[in-house]
């Protein structure tokens, strides 16, 4: 009879570990300053009945190293980039979607259904989707200055202080776009040259060296440095507070346009919860509610009627089709990933 109880005891315990707990926390690995974090964990706990906890990384290339290094076993949420995703299919580091349990996944726009990095969203969800280009202080930079990369790459042309992007593809993307090469060029020379250049700009005395987006912006935003290099929705939320003073442009030479995604880790401890977040989020007015907040753009149709009108209109949150001709997307390089890392590695040293 003891025995009984024990093993009834036992599996009570199993049960209440691998059922029960299943809800009741999230951990999430996000970009910082991506979403209301005090909002957003207070409603879906109470939606949901959910803990949730955030982790903040600055680019891609570390979020991908802490899963490498265990992170893949800590969390339920990633937000990787789309360029991204081939290394963590190949390295399995990502677990398929239930979709069953993802009912709103209906509402979003087609063109983020059937993409080249994940078909039929078999992976992935959307999050939100934007570009890279230069925010700048107006009182300290003309908008004429600021219409070409060479503000930044040419030491001659510089009209300001700058922050250089501490991210390796964000940044050799533009030096190739600005050198009139394939953003994801492969060739060794190419490469060569855009490394060499920003070389040139980071020992420029207007370099103030590198900085993740979020803190370039704020540079910028508290008058500290003149220009940076940042993503739209960064730049945007610090421009509406004060338009006469910022402004954020993509140059004539182009810029990069992403998706960021929702993804499980391929041991994520908590795959139930991380499913009802996704779908939590994909609802129309929330979605519309975090695009308000980030100022970067819904990849969700149904959220659109919900969104900010002014910011529909805003070429910068929502590219007009001029600015999309010259704004390219990131792919993987395969093998010739290890020249952009050489190159990027060489940068940082010199």
């Amino acid at each position: 009879m003891k025995r009984s109880i024990f093993v009834v005891m036992l599996l009570l315990s199993v049960f209440i570990r691998t059922g029960f707990a299943e809800d009741k926390e999230l951990r999430i690995f996000i970009w910082s300053e991506y979403m209301d974090e005090r909002k957003f964990s207070a409603d879906f706990k109470k939606d949901t009945g959910i803990n949730v906890k955030i982790d903040v990384y600055e680019n891609n290339e570390d979020m991908l190293a802490k899963l490498q290094a265990g992170g893949v076993n800590q969390y339920d949420i990633i937000v990787p980039s789309d360029y991204i995703m081939s290394t963590l299919l190949a390295q399995k580091l990502i677990r398929p979607l239930d979709q069953t349990k993802i009912p709103n996944l209906k509402n979003v726009s087609p063109q983020f259904r059937n993409t080249p990095y994940d078909p039929g969203n078999k992976y992935t969800a959307p999050w939100q989707w934007g570009s890279v280009g230069l925010m700048y202080n107006k009182n300290k930079v003309s908008a004429e200055a600021v219409k070409s990369w060479s503000v930044i790459f040419d030491p001659s042309k510089q009209a300001g202080t700058f922050w250089l992007m501490d991210s390796v593809r964000d940044t050799m993307n533009l030096a190739l776009l600005y050198l009139g090469y394939d953003m994801n060029s492969t060739k060794p020379q190419e490469i060569k040259k855009a490394a060499e250049m920003i070389i040139a700009a980071k020992n420029s005395r207007n370099c103030r060296g590198f900085k993740p987006g979020v803190g370039g912006k704020n540079d910028v935003d508290a008058g500290a440095a003149a220009m940076a290099i940042v993503y739209n929705g960064d730049a945007m939320r610090a421009v509406m507070n004060d338009p006469k003073r910022l402004g954020f442009v993509i140059p004539k030479e182009g810029g990069e346009i992403w998706v960021d995604l929702m993804a499980i880790p391929a041991h994520a401890p908590h795959v139930d919860a991380a499913h009802k977040w996704i779908n939590w989020i994909l609802d129309p007015k929330r979605g519309a509610m975090l695009s308000n907040y980030n100022r970067y753009a819904t990849p969700n149709q149904a959220s659109l009627p919900y969104i900010i009108a002014k910011d529909k209109k805003l070429d910068e949150i929502y590219p007009g089709p001029d600015t999309m001709k010259r704004l390219h997307f990131t792919q993987d390089l395969g093998s010739a990933n290890r020249l952009v890392d050489e190159a990027w590695t060489k940068i940082k040293s010199h």
